[in-house]
């Protein structure tokens, strides 16, 4: 390491001994007063009933979705439920185990935080979260955020992306006995077999505990139809199986005012065939993922006054990704990587309301991402970062305004070679959203984010293709947007909001490969203007008997052109895999003999690369599922059955191209809670 790197990082373990202490000196002090204070149970509530006001008032763009919602809705993974929000593109390879990650508003998935229970998941090494490794069936709530949200808070780690995705896990309650236990089995086309269990208890009256575990195996051989010019064939899905295992064990405190404490401990196990892409006369597939992910964290948040409340938070995470490809051209007939990622990870904040409509707060986070790998010349880089966000909310009956500025420091090291420069930079955000009249719910809201993404690891140090002279790849945000929700009694109408926002992004020094002399390499050479439209509706009508029918939908419009070069072949064209036109929506109908519900997401045509030709593309589509539901209840038991038509209307599409989503196909559930 160089010797001006040894301040830094001597400041950097100094912080990071800092927000140790800060973390187990306050779970130490509460854990002395436990025999003088109650276990707080948590009463069974609708949630979204809570937090569409909250929605419809925030400054930056957000939508929302709960557990009550999936189950309406017939949704089974967390890429379905993604699928519902606007402004979305979710890159899915096909099948049931294949990768999913999330971009939003077109700015890549390396701009788009993950969160589980108030702490982010990161991959140091590709920028991007694999969402299909965490299973639906243990989430309480999902939200997506656009800009900078107007909880303030939170760790600074979420104030340092363009958009994120937080996901809720579900939490005990216990309304008339101190256990709870919830048995599911589900199935399906394609050789699906997904059997889960779920089990809480009530430790004592400060405490208490649950357990998930969830298995899942498919082969994935579903059918698909391949054309190419006048060859039109009839083909399977071939290496496309998928076994994994998720457990999860969390730990409840509730300390009354000393405070609470949430300790988690996950792991994935997953092995899976790679089917790779469809090519004409090749379908030999051979390749296969390992992957082995855990970590423990812990979220402890005090109250020490009215005015004053302090979080900490702990992460130790570990990732373990093994690659192996079988065939002929490869010494001894077989390639075999292996990548290891390790993260040390720990936030403070504090939150200070010195009056009723003002608040302050201030996080800081320190964290290190290692890599490791079996590859050759990897140079086993070391990351350091420290984030600090000040943030700043005035919020009253009318108007709610946040200023928030980030600060970001990152220093890194290798063990062979030369590591990258350090960075530093600060990030300012501002929203704003007003009731245009007092006695109505319509607002108008506006909000600006200048945020930027550090290159990963691979793009500055994978072999001959990496740069490390490569420079952050920055975004800037402006919203603008109306929201508006009312009732109306007389047509049976519940609810009913709106809204609608406009958007401009401006991406500078986008990290692309480009050729040199003999081989491709990562270069700041991308400019991007991304001019868009996101819409959301939602209804619920009480009908008669018993009945209520729910409906909604999401429209976006996206205009994403690529500007870095006026007299490229690519000047002004859509950035791949960018539909102009993107559509969601839904129709539900709850009654006291048959749940039924209809989905429909509609895609327009996109491109595979950057030139918008007619070889590059990619058609639109509209696919549709139709789900029937009912729940048996017991005096102390519920069974709850669901079946599904997936693709109702059997279309072949392509999301990635070369990757065919399956046709239509079956599944069904039995969920029975003790």
């Amino acid at each position: 390491m160089e010797n001006g790197t040894c301040m830094p990082n001597l400041l950097f373990y100094m912080k990071g001994l800092w927000l140790c202490v800060c973390l187990f000196s306050a779970v130490y002090s509460v854990a002395q007063q436990r025999d003088s204070i109650t276990y707080r149970e948590l009463s069974n509530v609708e949630v979204v009933e809570k937090v569409r006001p909250s929605v419809l008032r925030e400054g930056a763009p957000i939508q929302f979705l709960n557990q009550a919602v999936f189950r309406r809705l017939g949704l089974q993974s967390l890429s379905e439920a993604i699928k519902r929000f606007s402004g979305v593109t979710v890159k899915d390879y096909g099948g049931i185990g294949g990768l999913k990650t999330v971009s939003v508003r077109s700015l890549g998935a390396q701009h788009t935080a993950v969160s589980y229970d108030g702490v982010t998941i990161t991959d140091a090494q590709s920028g991007q979260v694999d969402i299909s490794r965490f299973t639906l069936d243990n989430v309480e709530t999902v939200s997506l955020s656009i800009g900078q949200a107007d909880n303030i808070f939170q760790t600074a780690r979420m104030y340092a992306s363009a958009g994120a995705l937080s996901i809720i896990t579900r939490t005990p309650r216990f309304d008339r006995k101190d256990y709870y236990l919830e048995g599911q089995v589900k199935t399906g086309s394609f050789g699906m077999l997904n059997p889960s269990l779920r089990f809480e208890r009530k430790l004592g009256k400060p405490y208490a505990a649950s357990l998930h575990v969830d298995w899942l195996r498919a082969d994935g051989q579903y059918p698909y139809t391949f054309t190419n010019g006048d060859i039109v064939t009839r083909e399977k899905r071939k290496n496309s199986d998928i076994q994994s295992l998720r457990t999860e064990l969390n730990l409840f405190a509730g300390w009354d005012k000393r405070g609470d404490l949430r300790l988690k401990g996950y792991w994935f196990d997953s092995h899976r065939g790679l089917p790779g892409s469809v090519i004409l006369y090749n379908d030999y597939h051979k390749e296969r993922l390992g992957n082995r992910n855990g970590f423990v964290q812990g979220v402890y948040e005090n109250p020490f006054s009215r005015r004053l409340t302090f979080k900490a938070q702990g992460k130790f995470d570990y990732s373990w990704v093994r690659y192996e490809d079988f065939h002929s051209k490869y010494p001894g007939g077989q390639q075999r990587d292996v990548y290891t990622q390790r993260e040390y990870y720990a936030s403070a904040a504090l939150l200070y309301t010195p009056l009723d409509n003002l608040s302050f707060s201030v996080a800081e986070d320190a964290f290190i991402n290692t890599l490791d790998a079996t590859v050759p010349k990897c140079l086993f880089p070391e990351r350091f970062t420290s984030l600090t966000a000040l943030t700043l909310q005035y919020k009253d009956s009318r108007l709610t305004a946040t200023a928030s500025l980030l600060g970001t420091f990152i220093t890194e090291a290798v063990e062979t070679g030369e590591a990258a420069a350090d960075r530093k930079r600060l990030s300012p955000a501002v929203s704003v959203s007003y009731r245009v009249l007092s006695e109505q719910s319509l607002r108008i809201r506006a909000s600006y984010k200048d945020i930027f993404r550090v290159p990963t690891f691979n793009d500055l140090y994978y072999n001959r293709i990496g740069n490390k002279d490569l420079d952050p790849e920055k975004a800037t945000q402006y919203n603008l947007g109306l929201t508006w929700s009312g009732t109306f009694p007389a047509i049976k109408l519940d609810y009913l909001s709106l809204t609608v926002d406009g958007y401009y992004n401006r991406v500078d020094d986008k990290i692309v490969a480009l050729p040199t002399l003999f081989i491709w390499k990562m270069m700041n050479m991308g400019k991007v203007d991304i001019k868009g439209i996101d819409a959301n509706l939602s209804a619920r009508f009480a009908l008669s008997w018993e009945m209520f029918l729910q409906t909604g939908g999401s429209y976006t419009w996206q205009d994403a052109a690529d500007k870095t070069d006026k007299d490229s072949k690519i000047y002004n064209h859509q950035l791949p895999y960018t539909p102009v036109h993107t559509v969601a929506a839904f129709v539900s109908w709850e009654n006291p003999w048959v749940n039924v519900s209809w989905l429909m997401t509609a895609s327009g045509n996109r491109y595979s690369l950057p030139q918008n030709i007619e070889a590059n593309l990619i058609k639109g589509y509209i696919e549709q599922q139709l789900s029937f539901s009912h729940m048996f209840a017991f005096k102390q038991s519920s069974l709850r059955l669901q079946v599904e038509v997936v693709n109702l209307g059997n279309v072949t599409y392509d999301v990635i191209r070369y990757y065919p989503m399956p046709g239509r196909s079956f599944r069904g559930s039995i969920n029975y809670i003790f």
